[in-house]
């Protein structure tokens, strides 16, 4: 089953170490990989974003930062 692990900056170098076949990192605070409560739009950018990730990874261990 293909996957995407959406994480936050703050474990960027251990979800690299991990080696995992696609990552989005987003800058938000630990436990709130997606964003704030109630910040609905900010949330579908990151499922979007993972979602491209899943479709359009060319190679494994891509990581993908989102400002």
């Amino acid at each position: 089953m293909a996957t995407v692990v959406i994480g936050v900056a703050a474990f960027r170098d251990r979800l690299a170490a991990m080696s995992l076949p696609r990552v989005v990192v987003t800058p938000h605070l630990m436990g709130r990989p997606l964003g704030a409560p109630w910040q609905q739009a900010r949330q579908q950018e990151v499922l979007l974003a993972a979602f491209d990730l899943l479709a359009h990874a060319q190679q494994g261990q891509t990581i993908v930062d989102l400002a």
